[in-house]
């Protein structure tokens, strides 16, 4: 919310060129990426460029209307976020207006411009409890107390950063509001009040103590990801994929299932009627964890493919920030862009609006510049401050970017550019889309560069089995090697068929199909099939592997391979991942007895 009292210079509209105004009068008294107000119609923009005699000021809403000479006024102050209780199971645009809020005093359901409500309700009250004493020593990032925003999350009350000094006074435990006094810091000998609520600039990275390696994979319940192309908490990711291709389908998986405390999902100009959808799933579906709202760990940024294209371009920004809130609170945050492409658009139709000298395909030559702001802000951290006991916060942010390539044109330039800022790439593929393989994430064009990093963790929760002890990382390598001398056999395959291949090759054909049928397809609708768990994952892979590598050693004895198959034996293992729950791991153990005693005749 603009504070009116800073209001101070004006100037005067000097030309209108679709969503950017050129102002005269406040070239000297406002500074880059501060905002303005049109006096008529209450229009927020702005500054993008100052010049010796005018500024160029980029329009949050549309300029239809709007007139020559009209009064603009300097509010001295940057796009910020409002940070505090409340922000959970909310949904905003890009600017932060409630939209929820701006719906409920607006019969015709669209976005009046000039509507302004503050982000965060100044009336509700959270029962806060407080957690440190008077006189304490306190710096930037200590928890001064904690408000129980949902049910299972603590909204933990911090000290913005870049203050320090004794705490004077603390409010006892009761009901306030954002804005009422909770404790005051005596500074240099001035005592400076703080509330619940703090305003972070959107364009401005939140501090911390230091960064840290990942360690920890964000287990999505995909197996093809867990498996073979894992994240990192804290890591960077992008999902490029043309029309069709389920982008939207993984986005609400992960949304849905992997193991965040806090998912900030961001709609960059995506159609009004997907993101209806979007919300009406998240307030519908029940978190795994605690069988609660899955709405209630996620916040909503979205701008409808009908809004303004400078609060899509802002929208991205204002996600992370509210992310990096949560992230300095030491939770596990994911921010889920949807989609970087139509966000990058919108740089392109504002360069194009500034006449300036185009790059590839018409998108500006900062483009890569803009991308990599967006994507470092992932990390593992070590935070400010310490809580009341004095322990330290460990919090990630994980960034997950999709992209809408036209024509799936893998080489045009936002996917090209991304491709060179993350460490994993999820490449979506329009022939898998096709043929009904889901995730559509193909396998010899995916990949992550993680699993050195992760591969202790899964270490440490392998399935330990004296028949196949092979552990994670083994298990990701022989399925590469198998798919890609899969790849390799297609070509052979065209010219002599597959039944003149020597038993081994057929083998790894026939390995190949048993892991992308009983493995690598998934369905997100499945009430079964939807997660799976580590131990199932584990237990599943092996499972085949197990059939692969003692199918080697039975060839190399002679054996034939059409002695290896039992079909029912073999539709057991596909029906794993649609039958046997994650708690029912014994089926699973079963069925490998079972094979063990099938491999062990055969070998006799």
């Amino acid at each position: 919310m603009i504070d009116s009292n800073n209001y101070s210079k004006s100037g005067y509209i000097s030309a209108i060129v679709g969503s950017l105004i050129e102002i005269k009068g406040l070239e000297n008294h406002v500074r880059l990426y501060d905002l303005v107000k049109i006096s008529t119609y209450e229009i927020l923009g702005q500054v993008i460029q100052i010049h010796s005699d005018h500024i160029i000021v980029q329009c949050y809403e549309n300029t239809v209307k709007v007139k020559l000479n009209e009064e603009v006024i300097g509010l001295h102050e940057p796009l910020s976020m409002e940070l505090a209780p409340g922000l959970i199971s909310h949904v905003f645009d890009g600017i932060q207006r409630p939209l929820e809020k701006m719906f409920e005093t607006n019969d015709t359901g669209s976005l009046e411009r000039g509507i302004r409500f503050p982000p965060l309700s100044r009336t509700k009250k959270w029962h806060y409890i407080p957690m440190r004493n008077i006189n304490e020593e306190i710096s930037g990032g200590d928890i001064i107390g904690i408000v129980q925003e949902t049910q299972f999350l603590e909204h933990k009350i911090m000290v913005p950063p870049y203050f320090s000094g004794k705490l004077s006074f603390i409010s006892s435990e009761g009901d306030y509001t954002i804005l009422d006094e909770i404790y005051r810091l005596k500074i240099n000998g001035e005592e400076k009040s703080f509330s619940m609520l703090q305003k972070w600039p959107i364009t401005v990275n939140r501090p911390y103590s230091k960064k840290e390696d990942p360690t920890e994979p964000l287990i999505t319940g995909m197996r093809v990801t867990d498996l073979l192309f894992p994240i990192a908490k804290g890591g960077t990711i992008a999902i490029p994929g043309g029309f069709g291709t389920g982008k939207t389908v993984i986005q609400q998986s992960l949304a849905k299932w992997c193991d965040a405390d806090i998912i900030v999902f961001v709609g960059c100009g995506e159609p009004g009627n997907e993101i209806a959808n979007i919300l009406k799933q998240f307030s519908e579906l029940k978190d795994s964890k605690t069988g609660r709202p899955l709405l209630e760990h996620i916040i909503l940024i979205v701008n409808t493919s009908n809004m303004p294209v400078s609060a899509r371009e802002a929208s991205l920004f204002s996600g992370v920030t509210i992310a990096e809130y949560y992230r300095d609170m030491g939770y596990n945050v994911v921010v889920l862009a949807d989609s970087t492409s139509r966000w990058a658009e919108s740089l392109r139709e504002i360069s194009g609006l500034l006449e300036e000298m185009p790059a590839e395909e018409g998108y500006p030559a900062y483009l890569p510049s803009k991308l990599s702001s967006f994507y470092e802000r992932a990390g593992v951290v070590k935070t400010f401050g310490t809580d009341h006991q004095g322990n330290e916060r460990i919090g990630s942010l994980t960034i997950v970017g999709t992209i809408s390539p036209p024509a799936g044109d893998f080489s045009e330039p936002v996917t090209a550019t991304t491709k060179r800022l993350v460490q994993v790439f999820w490449a979506l593929d329009p022939k898998l889309a096709y043929l009904k393989h889901y995730p559509a994430i193909n396998w010899m064009n995916s990949y992550s560069n993680y699993p050195s990093y992760i591969a202790n963790w899964w270490y440490e929760r392998d399935v330990e089995w004296p028949e196949i002890d092979i552990e994670w990382m083994e298990c990701r390598k022989q399925v590469n090697e198998i798919l890609s001398k899969e790849q390799d056999l297609k070509y052979i395959i065209q010219l002599i068929g597959e039944r003149n291949l020597p038993e081994n090759q057929q083998l790894i054909i026939f390995i190949a199909k048993l892991i992308k049928n009983g493995f690598l397809i998934q369905s997100a609708f499945d009430d079964i099939d939807n997660f799976t768990d580590t131990k199932k994952l584990l237990g599943l892979i092996k499972l085949i592997l197990l059939i692969y590598n003692e199918g080697n050693n039975l060839i190399d004895q002679g054996i034939l391979i059409e002695d290896l198959l039992d079909s029912d034996l073999l539709n057991e293992i596909l029906r794993i991942r649609n039958t046997v729950k994650n708690d029912d791991f014994h089926q699973i153990e079963n069925l490998k007895d079972k094979l063990v005693r099938k491999l062990r005749i055969l070998s006799i």
